[in-house]
């Protein structure tokens, strides 16, 4: 019985394992031929051309350098195959001595793995030029993968730097939140190419290939190639902004006080952004393989800060540029035309004796001669009758305190205080003396220049535009002013004189042959000390202690069109830092057809 048992057994085990061996032979060969088909299929990401940048004339800003990759064979990092690996990173090196066989044979076995099957990328770029007569060889050669690729190129280097931007590696954090980088292998990081990446890069296409056990292609199944309408045309004019360029550096290097600064020339009517220089620049190009190490440190150990985008991210306060704002505050709450004062050189508020800039003062002032002649006085005791609230609301109306919304990242908001501002912020109550600083554009009142050249232009024609550095009629915003005839005719009388009348602050510097309304600033880096006896002047400050000086245009005086800003870190008065340089800018914009004479 016991016998049988086991036979039994021993008959069921023999049917369960023909049973196995049957499923695993027939039943399975469709699954695993069908798995064995789908191994072989696969699906390569093609990654679209990036769209070029364009200045409002067509000419090229941002363009792509057609190169070669060299990419060799995986799996070569075992010992028997080693001797294959170094005879091919041999064979780059002798073809190609700037590269150093170490670093390429790091790249490989750093890249290499046995999960992944593509050639393993080690010579990321070799331009054009220089591969297309070894091309050939290469190819022929076992063992290698050679495509063509593109670089980013920037044709006018550092010209137009911190409007254009530049593109970089694209970080694990940059592919999560834009997955198609993680083909593309770069992103944009900073300006134009930042703000407009998505555009720029465009989209994904695909390609369903059959390939080998060797991974090599045998047959294309399905393709879609990328769609590319991708270019965009920005509103800077590159010959306007190369000539700023070279005035502005060329000026430096003469008087050595012009060595930081910004420059914005902007449509009064659309708020496009003609041209935006923020100095000193640097080459977009030093960013696109990765900058070294020496090249960063000289950036940000540069104490005239050229990495900062001083047009949009730039915060300074404006000194006597926001005079007119104040002055259409007093004059919208109370303070009718015809108030004056006398200017003795200081008004005495509390304990405390505030100064005009001219010591012995400006005698009988009133709203024309305050602008024209920057009278500090006038606005001192004009701001005590209205209060900080009415200044800082009139000024909000301007655009200070909020970002313009131009198309640049990283845009500062700037200070435009008053007294839940100080409550909030400091916790602390509000004083007299605080409101006749802010009404000199001192004390806690921070802007940046793309926000006072945007105030120049509401001056000039009643409506505050959003600017734009993308050539696109749906980003034409405007707000309108509403400041009566009468007011704004005294505030642009009063810009008027300050760059033709006699005594304007900027009637010697700003030299040009059309009409220009201004207004100059000089506003301070630190407190300097003022004796009754002697007072400290600018010339007299270390450089980095010195004021920064504004000058805010706009042209032509009847028919305005253009506005000019200026600013010039520790440049002292706004009219002699920068007068010279925009009377320039003008002829330029004569010169190019922008305005008739």
């Amino acid at each position: 019985m016991r016998l049988k048992i086991i036979v039994y057994f021993i008959i069921f085990v023999a049917l369960l394992l023909l049973a196995r061996v049957y499923f695993l032979s027939i039943k399975s060969n469709v699954y695993y031929q069908q798995l064995s088909q789908q191994n072989y299929i696969k699906e390569i990401a093609l990654t679209p051309t990036r769209g070029t940048i364009k200045d409002r004339n067509g000419v090229p800003l941002a363009i792509n350098k057609l190169g070669f990759n060299i990419s060799i064979t995986p799996h070569l990092r075992s010992k028997r195959n080693r001797e294959k690996l170094n005879s091919l990173i041999d064979i780059i090196v002798v073809n190609f001595p700037q590269f150093d066989s170490r670093k390429l044979l790091k790249n490989y076995l750093k890249n290499d793995s046995a999960y992944k099957h593509d050639s393993v990328e080690v010579v990321e770029y070799i331009e054009y030029n220089e591969f297309f007569p070894k091309y050939t060889l290469f190819n022929n050669i076992d063992g290698f993968s050679i495509n063509a690729v593109d670089k980013r190129h920037y044709p006018y280097g550092s010209i137009g730097a911190h409007i254009i931007g530049y593109t970089g590696k694209a970080s694990k954090l940059d592919v999560k939140k834009n997955p198609i980088s993680k083909y593309t292998k770069i992103i944009g990081k900073s300006g134009l190419e930042q703000f407009y990446n998505n555009k720029l890069q465009g989209n994904l296409g695909f390609k369903k290939v059959k390939v080998d056990a060797l991974n090599k292609i045998v047959e294309v199944i399905d393709e879609h190639i990328p769609l590319e309408n991708n270019d965009i045309t920005s509103t800077i004019d590159i010959q306007l902004q190369e000539y700023i360029h070279n005035i502005f550096t060329d000026n430096g290097k003469k008087t050595k006080n012009i060595r930081s600064g910004a420059v914005v020339v902007l449509d009064i009517h659309n708020g496009e952004v003609i041209a935006a220089g923020s100095f000193p620049e640097y080459d977009s190009n030093i960013f696109v393989n990765g900058i070294s190490k020496d090249d960063w440190n000289k950036i940000i150990n540069d104490f005239n800060h050229p990495f900062t985008n001083k047009i949009t991210s730039g915060l300074y306060p404006p000194g006597s540029v926001i005079k007119m704002g104040v002055a259409l505050a007093f004059l919208r709450n109370g303070i009718n035309d015809k108030f004056h004062v006398f200017c003795d050189g200081e008004t005495q508020i509390g304990n405390r004796k505030f100064r005009c800039w001219k010591e012995k003062g400006h005698s009988t002032t009133n709203f024309r001669k305050a602008i024209r002649e920057s009278c500090d006085d006038f606005f001192y005791k004009g701001s005590l009758k209205v209060g900080i609230d009415v200044i800082s609301d009139t000024l909000h109306e301007f655009g200070f305190g909020e970002r313009t919304n131009i198309d640049q990242s990283n845009e500062f908001v700037g200070i435009n205080p008053n007294k839940h501002w100080k409550r909030i912020k400091h916790k602390q109550s509000w004083y007299m003396g605080e409101t006749a600083n802010a009404s000199i554009g001192q004390g806690f009142t921070l802007v940046t220049p793309m926000q006072v050249a945007r105030y120049t232009g509401a001056l000039a024609s009643n409506k505050l535009q959003r600017p734009h550095f993308l050539k696109d009629d749906s980003l034409i915003v405007s707000k309108d002013m509403n400041i009566n005839k009468k007011n704004l005719n005294i505030l642009q009388k009063g810009m008027y004189d300050v760059a033709n009348h006699i005594k304007g602050t900027a009637s010697r510097h700003i030299k040009t042959s059309i009409k220009v309304a201004a207004k100059t600033g000089t506003a301070q880096v630190v407190g300097i000390p003022q004796s009754e006896k002697k007072r400290m002047k600018e010339h007299e400050l270390a450089y980095f202690k010195r004021s920064h000086a504004w000058l805010t245009t706009y042209a032509p005086y009847k028919k305005p069109q253009y506005v000019v800003t200026m600013l010039v870190e520790h440049g002292g008065h706004g009219g002699s830092a920068a007068g010279k340089i925009v009377g320039k800018i003008y002829d330029k914009l004569i010169e190019l057809n922008y305005i008739e004479k």
